[in-house]
Protein backbone atom coordinates (compact mmCIF):
# COMPACT_ATOMS: atom_id res chain seq x y z
CA UNK A 1 0.00 0.00 0.00
CA UNK A 2 1.27 3.62 -0.90
CA UNK A 3 2.10 5.42 2.28
CA UNK A 4 -0.34 8.15 3.20
CA UNK A 5 0.17 11.29 3.02
CA UNK A 6 0.88 13.96 5.60
CA UNK A 7 -1.96 16.12 7.23
CA UNK A 8 -0.80 18.97 5.26
CA UNK A 9 -3.02 21.04 3.43
CA UNK A 10 -1.38 22.90 0.80
CA UNK A 11 -3.18 26.16 -0.85
CA UNK A 12 -2.57 28.31 -4.09
CA UNK A 13 -3.65 31.52 -4.77
CA UNK A 14 -4.20 32.37 -8.60
CA UNK A 15 -5.29 34.54 -11.31
CA UNK A 16 -4.85 33.87 -14.85
CA UNK A 17 -2.23 30.91 -14.03
CA UNK A 18 -2.93 28.14 -16.76
CA UNK A 19 0.97 28.35 -17.72
CA UNK A 20 2.09 25.89 -14.64
CA UNK A 21 -1.14 25.19 -12.48
CA UNK A 22 -1.53 21.65 -13.32
CA UNK A 23 1.94 21.02 -12.76
CA UNK A 24 2.14 22.82 -9.61
CA UNK A 25 -0.77 21.06 -8.24
CA UNK A 26 0.89 17.66 -8.93
CA UNK A 27 3.77 18.56 -7.18
CA UNK A 28 2.32 19.43 -4.08
CA UNK A 29 -0.18 16.78 -4.09
CA UNK A 30 3.23 14.13 -4.05
CA UNK A 31 3.69 15.27 -0.28
CA UNK A 32 0.37 17.39 0.89
CA UNK A 33 -3.51 15.44 1.33
CA UNK A 34 -4.68 18.21 -0.29
CA UNK A 35 -5.01 21.30 -2.35
CA UNK A 36 -6.93 24.37 -2.11
CA UNK A 37 -6.84 26.40 -4.99
CA UNK A 38 -8.24 30.09 -4.28
CA UNK A 39 -8.92 31.61 -7.88
CA UNK A 40 -9.84 35.40 -7.76
CA UNK A 41 -11.28 35.23 -11.56
CA UNK A 42 -8.99 33.67 -13.73
CA UNK A 43 -10.24 34.09 -17.35
CA UNK A 44 -8.12 31.52 -18.93
CA UNK A 45 -8.24 27.56 -17.92
CA UNK A 46 -7.14 27.54 -14.37
CA UNK A 47 -9.80 26.22 -12.84
CA UNK A 48 -10.52 23.59 -14.91
CA UNK A 49 -6.71 22.44 -14.98
CA UNK A 50 -6.46 22.88 -11.62
CA UNK A 51 -9.19 20.45 -10.86
CA UNK A 52 -8.25 18.14 -13.35
CA UNK A 53 -5.25 18.03 -11.54
CA UNK A 54 -6.74 17.13 -8.31
CA UNK A 55 -7.22 20.36 -6.50
CA UNK A 56 -10.41 21.78 -4.86
CA UNK A 57 -10.94 25.38 -6.45
CA UNK A 58 -12.51 27.84 -4.14
CA UNK A 59 -14.27 31.49 -6.64
CA UNK A 60 -13.19 34.29 -3.59
CA UNK A 61 -12.91 37.52 -5.37
CA UNK A 62 -9.52 39.14 -4.49
CA UNK A 63 -9.26 40.52 -1.13
CA UNK A 64 -5.85 41.23 -0.70
CA UNK A 65 -2.42 39.44 -0.80
CA UNK A 66 -2.82 38.38 2.70
CA UNK A 67 -5.78 38.35 3.21
CA UNK A 68 -6.58 36.56 0.42
CA UNK A 69 -3.85 33.72 2.25
CA UNK A 70 -5.95 33.98 5.37
CA UNK A 71 -9.11 33.37 3.19
CA UNK A 72 -7.28 30.11 1.74
CA UNK A 73 -5.71 28.50 5.26
CA UNK A 74 -10.07 28.78 6.55
CA UNK A 75 -10.75 27.14 3.88
CA UNK A 76 -8.17 24.02 4.76
CA UNK A 77 -9.35 20.75 6.43
CA UNK A 78 -5.52 20.50 8.32
CA UNK A 79 -3.85 22.65 10.56
CA UNK A 80 -0.34 22.16 8.58
CA UNK A 81 -0.53 24.10 5.86
CA UNK A 82 2.27 24.03 2.52
CA UNK A 83 2.23 27.96 1.03
CA UNK A 84 2.77 27.75 -2.31
CA UNK A 85 2.56 30.35 -5.29
CA UNK A 86 0.84 29.17 -9.21
CA UNK A 87 4.80 28.92 -10.20
CA UNK A 88 6.43 26.86 -7.42
CA UNK A 89 6.89 23.11 -7.62
CA UNK A 90 7.17 20.95 -4.78
CA UNK A 91 10.61 18.59 -6.02
CA UNK A 92 10.37 14.72 -5.01
CA UNK A 93 13.53 15.25 -3.02
CA UNK A 94 11.91 18.24 -0.69
CA UNK A 95 8.75 15.75 -0.82
CA UNK A 96 10.66 13.00 0.79
CA UNK A 97 12.08 15.57 3.40
CA UNK A 98 8.39 16.83 4.43
CA UNK A 99 7.53 12.99 4.92
CA UNK A 100 10.56 12.39 6.90
CA UNK A 101 9.00 15.00 9.40
CA UNK A 102 5.66 13.59 9.90
CA UNK A 103 6.76 10.01 10.31
CA UNK A 104 5.94 9.93 13.75
CA UNK A 105 3.56 12.09 14.17
CA UNK A 106 3.70 16.07 14.54
CA UNK A 107 6.71 17.78 14.14
CA UNK A 108 9.19 18.85 16.35
CA UNK A 109 9.06 22.61 14.98
CA UNK A 110 6.21 24.48 13.83
CA UNK A 111 7.59 26.73 11.49
CA UNK A 112 9.51 25.72 8.25
CA UNK A 113 12.37 27.65 6.69
CA UNK A 114 11.34 26.48 3.02
CA UNK A 115 13.70 28.90 0.50
CA UNK A 116 12.80 29.47 -3.03
CA UNK A 117 15.69 28.44 -6.06
CA UNK A 118 14.92 30.49 -8.98
CA UNK A 119 14.47 28.46 -11.90
CA UNK A 120 15.66 30.79 -15.35
CA UNK A 121 13.55 30.72 -18.38
CA UNK A 122 16.58 29.02 -20.28
CA UNK A 123 18.68 27.65 -17.69
CA UNK A 124 19.40 25.03 -14.34
CA UNK A 125 18.07 25.82 -11.15
CA UNK A 126 20.18 28.49 -9.43
CA UNK A 127 20.15 26.32 -6.14
CA UNK A 128 23.46 27.37 -4.57
CA UNK A 129 22.82 31.47 -4.44
CA UNK A 130 20.18 34.18 -5.28
CA UNK A 131 18.08 31.88 -2.74
CA UNK A 132 14.47 33.87 -1.27
CA UNK A 133 13.93 33.30 2.37
CA UNK A 134 10.76 32.16 2.94
CA UNK A 135 8.89 30.07 5.49
CA UNK A 136 5.86 28.12 3.60
CA UNK A 137 5.36 25.08 5.94
CA UNK A 138 3.68 26.16 8.69
CA UNK A 139 0.90 25.33 11.78
CA UNK A 140 -1.83 27.38 11.79
CA UNK A 141 -2.28 26.87 15.38
CA UNK A 142 0.53 28.77 16.11
CA UNK A 143 0.87 31.56 13.20
CA UNK A 144 -1.43 32.98 10.66
CA UNK A 145 -0.82 34.78 7.60
CA UNK A 146 -1.41 38.66 8.08
CA UNK A 147 -4.82 40.76 7.69
CA UNK A 148 -3.12 42.83 5.25
CA UNK A 149 -3.73 43.84 1.76
CA UNK A 150 0.00 44.49 0.80
CA UNK A 151 2.20 42.04 3.37
CA UNK A 152 1.82 37.99 2.39
CA UNK A 153 4.77 36.85 4.44
CA UNK A 154 4.11 36.34 8.38
CA UNK A 155 6.35 37.34 11.11
CA UNK A 156 7.49 34.36 13.28
CA UNK A 157 5.72 34.41 16.81
CA UNK A 158 8.21 34.88 19.85
CA UNK A 159 8.92 31.44 21.07
CA UNK A 160 7.82 29.33 17.86
CA UNK A 161 10.12 27.03 17.41
CA UNK A 162 11.28 26.73 13.92
CA UNK A 163 13.14 24.21 11.96
CA UNK A 164 14.69 24.40 8.12
CA UNK A 165 14.00 22.61 5.35
CA UNK A 166 17.53 21.49 3.38
CA UNK A 167 15.95 21.36 -0.25
CA UNK A 168 14.47 24.58 -2.13
CA UNK A 169 10.95 24.88 -3.79
CA UNK A 170 11.88 25.39 -7.10
CA UNK A 171 10.45 29.15 -8.44
CA UNK A 172 9.98 29.69 -12.23
CA UNK A 173 8.89 33.17 -11.36
CA UNK A 174 9.08 33.69 -15.66
CA UNK A 175 9.29 33.16 -18.20
CA UNK A 176 11.40 36.44 -19.71
CA UNK A 177 12.29 39.44 -18.63
CA UNK A 178 9.58 41.15 -20.08
CA UNK A 179 6.89 39.16 -17.81
CA UNK A 180 9.63 39.46 -14.80
CA UNK A 181 9.65 43.44 -15.38
CA UNK A 182 5.70 43.24 -15.52
CA UNK A 183 5.30 41.47 -12.23
CA UNK A 184 7.97 44.22 -10.59
CA UNK A 185 6.13 46.59 -11.59
CA UNK A 186 2.83 45.82 -10.50
CA UNK A 187 4.09 44.74 -7.34
CA UNK A 188 5.75 48.17 -6.60
CA UNK A 189 2.68 49.70 -7.46
CA UNK A 190 0.72 46.96 -4.80
CA UNK A 191 3.13 48.76 -2.20
CA UNK A 192 3.75 52.26 -2.64
CA UNK A 193 -0.32 52.37 -2.36
CA UNK A 194 -0.60 50.44 0.72
CA UNK A 195 2.05 50.44 3.07
CA UNK A 196 2.85 53.55 5.40
CA UNK A 197 3.95 56.61 3.79
CA UNK A 198 7.65 57.59 3.96
CA UNK A 199 8.57 60.87 5.05
CA UNK A 200 9.68 63.41 1.93
CA UNK A 201 13.21 63.79 3.16
CA UNK A 202 13.24 59.74 3.78
CA UNK A 203 11.95 59.38 -0.03
CA UNK A 204 13.96 62.00 -1.70
CA UNK A 205 16.93 60.00 -0.32
CA UNK A 206 16.13 56.62 -1.45
CA UNK A 207 15.65 57.84 -4.61
CA UNK A 208 18.02 59.62 -5.24
CA UNK A 209 21.09 57.39 -3.56
CA UNK A 210 18.55 53.95 -3.39
CA UNK A 211 19.06 52.56 -7.00
CA UNK A 212 22.89 50.96 -6.37
CA UNK A 213 22.46 49.84 -2.99
CA UNK A 214 19.98 47.80 -4.16
CA UNK A 215 21.83 46.49 -6.54
CA UNK A 216 24.46 46.20 -4.79
CA UNK A 217 22.67 43.89 -2.06
CA UNK A 218 21.17 41.75 -5.31
CA UNK A 219 24.33 40.95 -6.96
CA UNK A 220 26.63 40.57 -4.47
CA UNK A 221 24.60 39.60 -1.30
CA UNK A 222 22.37 37.33 -2.86
CA UNK A 223 25.25 36.18 -5.03
CA UNK A 224 23.63 36.87 -8.37
CA UNK A 225 27.03 37.70 -10.14
CA UNK A 226 26.90 33.34 -10.25
CA UNK A 227 24.23 34.20 -12.72
CA UNK A 228 26.54 35.59 -15.59
CA UNK A 229 24.90 37.93 -17.85
CA UNK A 230 21.35 37.11 -16.87
CA UNK A 231 22.20 37.48 -13.38
CA UNK A 232 23.34 41.08 -14.04
CA UNK A 233 20.25 41.98 -15.81
CA UNK A 234 17.88 40.11 -12.84
CA UNK A 235 19.84 41.91 -10.26
CA UNK A 236 19.42 45.06 -12.08
CA UNK A 237 15.89 44.61 -13.13
CA UNK A 238 14.69 43.73 -9.36
CA UNK A 239 16.97 46.71 -7.71
CA UNK A 240 15.02 49.12 -10.59
CA UNK A 241 11.64 47.35 -9.14
CA UNK A 242 12.43 48.50 -5.56
CA UNK A 243 13.41 51.67 -6.34
CA UNK A 244 10.40 52.42 -8.49
CA UNK A 245 8.28 51.49 -5.38
CA UNK A 246 9.89 54.60 -3.60
CA UNK A 247 9.88 56.43 -6.52
CA UNK A 248 5.56 55.81 -6.80
CA UNK A 249 5.27 56.69 -2.95
CA UNK A 250 6.93 59.95 -3.89
CA UNK A 251 4.12 60.58 -5.95
CA UNK A 252 1.79 59.47 -3.76
CA UNK A 253 2.88 61.44 -0.93
CA UNK A 254 2.47 64.60 -3.49
CA UNK A 255 -1.27 63.31 -4.69
CA UNK A 256 -2.14 63.10 -1.43
CA UNK A 257 -0.51 66.33 -0.09
CA UNK A 258 -2.66 68.35 -3.05
CA UNK A 259 -5.65 66.83 -1.76
CA UNK A 260 -5.64 68.00 1.44
CA UNK A 261 -4.91 71.19 0.49
CA UNK A 262 -7.78 71.45 -1.62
Amino acid sequence: MPTPRPPISAYIRTLNEARMIASVVKAALGVADEVVVIDSGSQDETRALAEAAGARVIEQPWLGNGRQKRAAEDACRHDWLLDLDADEIITPVLAQEIFALFENGEPAASIYRTDLALVPPNGRPWLNFGLQKRHKLYDRRVVRQPDHKAWDQFDIPAGARTGRMKNPILHHAFDGVASFQNKLNKHSSVRAETLPLKSGPALALRIIFGLPFYFAKKYFLQQYFRGGVYGFALAFLSAEGRWLKDVKMWERRKTERSARKD
